[in-house]
């Protein structure tokens, strides 16, 4: 069974720092570009960082570029993403799903929404 589970969400302050993690299980991970995407409170959901399988190409949001970094664990099956210097804005939660990736990101019509990891930035 094709599966990615989200996991490290948190309640930080502004400032701080997260690393959430994407567990796949059912297939190889490497061969596959997968995305990071978010839905705040509201809002429709947005992409937020796409790591391709084929050459590690990355690709960030305009508002989370210098402040996060996606990377992959190929020996693991597992993608990560750093969050630092989190903002109140960066509150949503955070979904892993194989993707387009790309300007803008898509998530690929082969995958599957999990439950997501919920994040939370307040002092």
């Amino acid at each position: 069974q094709v599966q990615l589970v989200e996991s490290g969400g948190g309640l930080v302050q502004p400032g701080d720092s997260l690393r959430l993690s994407c567990a796949a299980s059912g297939f190889t991970l490497k061969y596959y570009s997968i995305g990071w995407f978010r839905q705040a409170p509201g809002k429709e959901r947005e992409g937020v960082s796409c790591i391709t399988g084929s050459d590690d190409m990355t690709y960030y949001a305009a508002s989370v570029k210098g402040r996060f970094t996606i990377s992959r664990d190929n020996t693991k099956n597992m993608v990560y993403l750093q969050m630092n210097s989190l903002k109140s804005e960066d509150t949503a939660v955070y979904y892993c799903i194989r993707a387009l990736c790309g300007r803008p990101m898509y998530a690929h019509p082969s995958g599957s929404w999990g439950q997501g990891t919920q994040v939370t930035i307040s002092s």
